[in-house]
C-alpha cells in the first residue's frame, strides 16, 4: 500500500489559491476515481474537485470556508501500490518544499457558545432571624424574571406575562402578591402565554462560499464607484397590452415574454447614443473601455446567492430570441451549470425583482461596469393621462450611474430616452 497526495490544482487562468466551500468525502471513505471529493470556489464560479485514484481518504486538509493555495496537499489516500509519496519522501524534502510553499490553511476552530448564565437568586433569611423589606431594584430589560415555579404556573393559567411585573422580592422576585397586584390593576389577561414568551438563542452562520464573494464584491463596488442614482416612472400601458397580446399569439415553440426583452430592447437603441454607458472602467489603469456590441448581465437569484449570467450580443437578437436566451442562462446559473463565459463580459446590467420589485431600488453597479438598470413593480394607479384622470399601470425605473465616468446629465437623457421607448414600444421597432 502506498499514499496518493492530491494537491490543488490550477482551477483558473491566474488563480493563487481558491476557497474550499464543502467537502463531499469524509476521513476513511473508500472512493473510486473521479468520485466528487470537494467544491472549491475562485473568483469567477464555484468548481467541483474529483478523484484522481481509487483509495482510501486517510487526510482532509481545510474547513470549509478556508483558503488553499493552488500546489497545496488538499487530500492524501491510502492507494494500492507506490502512490506518489515518493516526491515528499524525505522529511528534508518536504521541509524545503514547505518553505518554498505557502503552508496549508490551518483548521478553522469551531467556536464554543458562551455558557448561559443564570441570574443569582438571593437566599431569603432564615425565619428565626427576620430582615426588614428593602425596596428591590429595578430587572433590567432583557433579564429573565424570578419566581416560584407555583408563581410561574398561575400566571400561565392567566395568560401573564412575568415580565411586565414589577417583583418586590429579594433580587426583584415576584410573588403571588405581586401577581395580583398587577390583575387588580387591569392589566389583559387570558391571552396564551405562548402567543408573547421571549425567544432565546443565536444562530451562528459563517459566511463562506459564494455568499462571501458577494459580500466581498459588494463592499469592494461601493467602496470605489460613486453612486449616482436615478429614478424615472414610466406609463407601462401600452407595452403590457403588447406583451400580453404577443404572449396570447405565439408560436408554440418561442418562449413566453416577460419585461426583460421588451427593456432589453430599449437599451439596444438607446445604447449607441450614449457609449459611455455601455463600458467598463478599469479604475487602476484609469482607461474607459467603450464596448459596440451590447452584452446584459441578467441578475439572477439562486439557491446559493445572486449571480449574473450574460446575454452576450443582445443586440443581435429579437424578442422572442432574447427571452429565450434569458430563460437558457439563468437557469444554468440556479443549477450551477453556468460556465465561465457565461458569467464574465457583461458590459450593462439588469436588476429585477419582478412582481415584488418595490416602489424604487437603488441597485448597486456590477464592477466594473458603469450602468445597472433596475425595474420596479408594475402598479395599476390613477394618474392624469391626456387631462383627464385614468387608471394606469405604472412602473418606476430605478438606475445607478458610476459617476466618475458618467455624468448626471446623460444618465438622465439615458433613462429619458428609455422611458419614451418602453411608453411607445412600437418606436423600439422603427428605424
Amino acid at each position: 500500500m502506498g499514499r496518493f497526495i492530491f494537491k490543488l490544482p490550477d482551477v483558473g487562468e491566474g488563480t493563487a489559491e481558491a476557497e474550499i466551500v464543502a467537502w463531499h468525502v469524509r476521513v476513511g471513505d473508500t472512493i473510486k476515481e473521479d468520485q466528487h471529493l470537494v467544491d472549491v470556489m475562485t473568483d469567477k464560479a464555484t468548481v467541483e474537485m474529483t478523484s484522481p485514484v481509487s483509495g482510501k481518504v486517510v487526510e482532509l486538509r481545510g474547513e470549509p470556508g478556508s483558503m488553499a493555495p493552488v500546489g497545496a496537499p488538499i487530500v492524501i489516500f491510502e492507494v494500492d501500490g507506490a502512490g506518489n509519496e515518493a516526491d515528499v519522501k524525505s522529511n528534508g524534502a518536504a521541509a524545503a518544499k514547505a518553505k518554498a510553499a505557502p503552508p496549508p490553511p490551518p483548521k478553522l476552530e469551531e467556536k464554543k457558545p458562551a455558557p448561559k448564565l443564570e441570574p443569582v437568586v438571593a437566599k431569603p433569611a432564615p425565619a428565626s432571624a427576620p430582615v426588614a423589606a428593602t425596596p428591590s431594584a429595578p430587572r433590567k430589560f432583557g433579564d429573565k424574571p424570578l419566581a416560584s415555579p407555583a408563581v410561574r404556573q398561575r400566571a400561565a393559567e392567566l395568560g401573564v406575562h412575568l415580565q411586565f411585573i414589577h417583583g418586590t422580592g429579594p433580587a426583584g422576585r415576584i410573588s403571588h402578591a405581586d401577581l395580583d397586584a398587577y390583575i387588580a390593576k387591569g392589566a389583559p389577561t387570558g391571552r396564551p402565554a405562548a402567543a408573547l414568551e421571549r425567544r432565546e438563542g443565536i444562530d451562528e452562520i459563517k459566511v463562506i462560499g459564494l455568499r462571501r464573494k458577494i459580500a466581498e464584491k459588494m463592499q469592494e463596488t461601493k467602496r470605489r464607484i460613486p453612486h449616482f442614482a436615478y429614478v424615472e416612472e414610466v406609463d407601462m400601458t401600452e407595452l403590457e397590452a403588447l406583451r400580453v397580446q404577443m404572449n396570447a399569439t405565439k408560436r408554440q415553440d418561442q418562449p413566453k415574454l416577460t419585461l426583460l426583452p421588451f427593456l432589453m430592447r430599449a437599451l439596444i437603441r438607446v445604447l449607441p447614443d450614449y457609449p459611455q454607458i455601455n463600458a467598463r472602467f478599469d479604475d487602476e489603469a484609469g482607461v474607459v473601455h467603450r464596448y459596440k456590441p451590447v452584452h446584459i448581465g441578467i441578475a439572477t437569484q439562486t439557491p446559493n446567492g445572486l449571480i449574473v449570467p450574460v446575454v452576450h450580443h443582445a443586440e443581435a437578437m429579437d424578442l422572442w430570441q432574447a427571452a429565450a436566451e434569458v430563460a437558457r442562462v439563468s437557469t444554468a446559473a440556479r443549477d450551477n451549470k453556468a460556465t465561465k463565459d457565461e458569467l464574465t463580459g457583461s458590459t450593462i446590467t439588469i436588476t429585477s425583482l419582478g412582481p415584488i420589485g418595490g416602489v424604487v431600488t437603488t441597485p448597486v453597479i456590477n464592477q466594473p461596469e458603469v450602468a445597472i438598470i433596475g425595474p420596479n413593480a408594475i402598479i395599476e394607479r390613477p394618474v392624469v393621462h391626456n387631462g383627464h384622470i385614468a387608471v394606469r399601470k405604472m412602473m418606476n425605473l430605478s438606475s445607478s450611474f458610476d459617476h466618475r465616468v458618467v455624468d448626471g446629465y446623460d444618465a438622465a437623457m439615458f433613462i429619458q430616452r428609455v422611458k419614451a421607448l418602453l411608453e411607445h414600444p412600437a418606436m423600439m421597432f422603427m428605424d
